[in-house]
């Protein structure tokens, strides 16, 4: 009996221990999924120059939080909350769609019998997020993703005002919008010098998740000049572990003292909840791109019209390069300022102004500080020969949509 019973035991073993090898060497057949940036990036757009009519505008007043005092921590934050979540405001946007009357009408099939004419009602859409008064003069600091698209945009504060705010201008590349609300007796936050943030220094976030009314979370900062992310064409985060989560976007990171560190904008996540990684704009760029938004509205950047490629250690082979410094220049956009100057795509681009390339984010942040219309001294290579150009910077087209792949 037990010889008859082994070659039908035999098969159902050795299945089993199969099944056990391919989920211990192949994880993701176990339904695991890679951990996503979010908010996700969206296909890319079409770059348009914007003909925007000049404005003369005054920069808005904002108020320097002194530095920080980095002695033994308060056993209460308290204080400090009571600083800052005055400032931090509810947005809630919304835009209207046309929807058939009937949800079969959504089907083509259906749709091809019924009259051309039929009537369609009009909805309401609405996302919730945060933001930031950070002016006497009523100018809100948010994220671009969060009115983005919106036809009204409505702001509560905490002590229960509500009103209808203008959009200032928005900056889909840094993901930043500013806002303007008209009321009096405004409570404004103080902004620090962002600069100055530690690792390990106490963070605390307030906005508003889910919807479920202001929530103060409390964790550290556990980097700085986090890049490389794929969320922004511009990116040099604060990350922290204090918990982020859906409507915490646009609201405010403070130190123990109140004052703003950072605009809070994505988390790192695989359940869409805040798992300890999220990602805060920093104060002095926000700083930036308010009085810019204000005074012209809109961001002024420099630009040379090229798409780039990181250098990899083949390429720099085939290139006849000693090292991997420099990036590649894939793409040249037509009527640019590197079309201009004889750029072709091919050239590798070693050096802007004298300084190596060793990254093709950190050089897009560096041309993009520069001022439109100045000459930059290149230097390439194009067939294994060493060129010196000289190049005027030009202004970088706005992109309507959402941030554009990197380049330069």
């Amino acid at each position: 009996m037990r010889r008859f019973l082994l070659p039908l035991v035999w098969p159902s073993v050795a299945g089993i221990l199969l099944a056990v090898f391919l989920l211990i060497a192949f994880p993701q057949l176990g339904g695991q999924s890679p951990d996503l940036p979010l908010p996700p990036n969206s296909p890319e757009p079409e770059q348009q120059l914007t003909d925007t009519p000049e404005i003369n505008r005054p920069a808005p007043e904002v108020r320097d939080a002194p530095a920080l005092s980095r002695n033994a921590g308060p056993v209460s934050y308290s204080e400090a909350v009571e600083r800052a979540a005055p400032a931090v405001v509810n947005i809630y946007s919304s835009r209207i769609v046309e929807s058939e009357q009937h949800p079969l009408m959504s089907d083509p099939f259906f749709r091809q019998f019924s009259d051309k004419d039929m009537p369609s009602r009009q909805r309401m859409l609405s996302s919730l997020g945060s933001g930031v008064i950070v002016s006497d003069e009523g100018y809100v600091l948010t994220n671009h993703h969060v009115i983005s698209g919106a036809d009204q945009i409505q702001v509560a504060l905490r002590d229960g005002r509500e009103t209808l705010a203008k959009v200032i201008g928005t900056d889909p590349e840094s993901d930043l919008a500013v806002l303007r609300i008209d009321l009096d007796d405004l409570p404004v936050i103080a902004l620090s010098n962002s600069s100055q943030a530690a690792v390990g220094d106490v963070a605390l976030a307030i906005g508003n998740p889910f919807g479920v009314g202001q929530t103060v979370t409390m964790g550290i900062v556990s980097a700085t000049g986090r890049s490389h992310l794929g969320l922004n064409a511009y990116e040099d985060f604060i990350q922290t572990d204090a918990a982020i989560n859906p409507g915490n976007s646009g609201g405010a990171l403070i130190n123990p003292e109140g004052a703003l560190v950072g605009i809070n904008t994505a988390i790192f996540s695989r359940s869409g909840g805040s798992q300890g990684i999220g990602f805060a704009i920093p104060a002095n760029l926000a700083r930036e791109i308010l009085d810019e938004l204000v005074t012209k509205g809109r961001v002024i950047r420099g630009w040379l019209g090229i798409e780039a490629q990181e250098m990899t250690p083949e390429l720099a082979a085939s290139f006849g390069l000693d090292s991997v410094a420099g990036i590649v220049i894939s793409g040249v956009v037509p009527d640019g300022p590197a079309d201009a100057a004889g750029i072709q795509p091919g050239d590798v681009l070693l050096k802007v102004k004298d300084r190596t390339i060793r990254d093709a984010r950190a050089v897009m942040t560096d041309i993009a500080a520069i001022t439109p219309g100045t000459t930059l001294p290149l230097s390439l290579v194009r067939n294994g020969e060493r060129l010196e150009v000289n190049l005027e910077v030009g202004e970088r087209p706005t992109a309507e949509m959402s941030p554009p792949p990197p380049d330069a």
